[in-house]
């Protein structure tokens, strides 16, 4: 048994020159997933039996629309390919499988003769269609809120919603489980997907949510950015439902994620929180950064102004600093205990130190304080260390 490729010409086009039955696609809509193929007795088929493709029938496969024709509750042949085939059952099973499914025939083999009628083995022969393109706008949305842990905000209440797109992708499960209990010429995508499938599938929302954010260290807020990462993770989370049991898979999914009415507040005062801290932050450094400017410009242009010359004001200036630097230095030192020359003693547990003996030199020679006469401060040398002028 066999599908053959039909040659379409002129004499071939009218129903009944030569076919004994023809087999088409009714009118449907994209919702539609299974559907059974209508068949029409052709003028050639004088003893027609109902149930019965007969040999030398044609069968019609539209695109976008998978073929499989069931014998006794066993798939005999599959067409993923448009156009016209002849049913010649003197022929081996031919799977045109159409680059939709390259494991088809394995499928099929493994299906076996599991397919029956309202639970009955069926003996006759139908033709079933199923829709392989892609079915939009399947909604979904948590039904309360649920609490996930976010990398800023910590533990947040969520609510989601949003649509997605899914397809068959073996069409062989899909008949195998929607046909078998169901003797209906027409199963569309909500009795599929609108009961036990959509539950799991808004179940597992969150899951994927949460190892997104966990996965990339994002917010709650950033999650709609990572559409495909989205669709994969849901794709894992339900692999053992829906394409296992059901041939289906993910393609598109649209996400709104959004705090709840408890979780706002909180996002609003962390908001204004870390807001504020930047802004300190930034106030802070570039405080720090306008005061060194500030004072090293007045340093510069004090020396530059100095009326012993430019040159003495800036190693005045330059002997400030070290100075400076030097106090810094000697207090960092008076913390960890070190004094020039060596360090100070100090009480190990359970003694007192009261006393430290300090050198002191003998016939120090007493010498008169000088004082600038420019600025006041005391000098030891010819010149003031800190206005530059030369004393006399």
């Amino acid at each position: 048994m066999g599908l053959i490729k039909a040659i379409t010409d002129s004499a071939s086009q009218v129903v009944g020159d030569q076919f004994k039955e023809y087999v088409t696609m009714p009118q449907v809509d994209d919702r539609a997933l299974v559907i059974r193929g209508t068949v029409n007795h052709g003028d050639a088929n004088k003893g027609a039996t109902e149930g019965i493709i007969s040999n030398g029938s044609k069968i019609a496969v539209p695109e976008g629309y998978a073929m499989m024709i069931i014998e006794n509750g066993a798939i005999k042949e599959f067409s993923a390919e448009a156009g016209e085939f002849i049913w010649d059952t003197s022929s081996e099973p031919s799977v045109f499988e159409g680059g939709f499914f390259k494991g088809i025939g394995d499928s099929i083999k493994r299906i076996g003769d599991r397919i029956t009628y309202g639970g009955q083995p069926a003996k006759d022969q139908r033709v079933y269609y199923i829709n392989i393109k892609k079915v939009m706008n399947n909604h979904f949305g948590s039904q309360q809120p649920v609490t996930i842990q976010d990398p800023i905000y910590e533990s947040i209440e969520i609510t989601f919603n949003g649509d997605y797109s899914f397809k068959v992708v073996d069409p062989t499960v899909l008949v195998a489980e929607v046909i078998g209990g169901n003797a209906a010429d027409i199963v569309t995508a909500d009795e599929v997907v609108g009961g036990q499938l959509k539950q799991q599938f808004s179940s597992n929302v969150s899951t994927a949510i949460s190892n997104l954010m966990i996965q990339n260290n994002v917010s709650f807020t950033q999650v709609q950015g990572y559409k495909n990462d989205i669709v994969k993770l849901m794709n894992d989370l339900l692999d053992d439902s829906w394409r296992s049991q059901y041939g289906l898979e993910i393609i598109d999914m649209a996400l709104n994620v959004n705090a709840s009415e408890e979780s706002r507040e909180i996002v609003r005062e962390m908001d204004k929180e870390i807001a504020s801290t930047k802004r300190m932050g930034k106030a802070y450094s570039d405080n720090m950064a306008g005061t060194m400017a500030a004072a090293t410009g007045e340093a510069m242009k004090k020396a530059a102004a100095n009326e012993n010359g430019a040159m003495m004001g800036f190693m005045g200036a330059n002997m400030t600093q070290a100075f400076g630097a030097t106090a810094m230095g000697a207090a960092a030192g008076m913390q960890t205990g070190e004094v020039a020359g060596g360090s100070v003693p100090t009480a190990q547990p359970g003694e007192v130190n009261l006393t430290q003996e300090v050198p002191v030199k003998e016939n120090v020679e007493t010498v008169a304080a000088k004082f600038c006469s420019q600025c006041g401060q005391p000098v030891s040398g010819k010149f003031c260390s800190n206005c530059g002028a030369e004393i006399k």
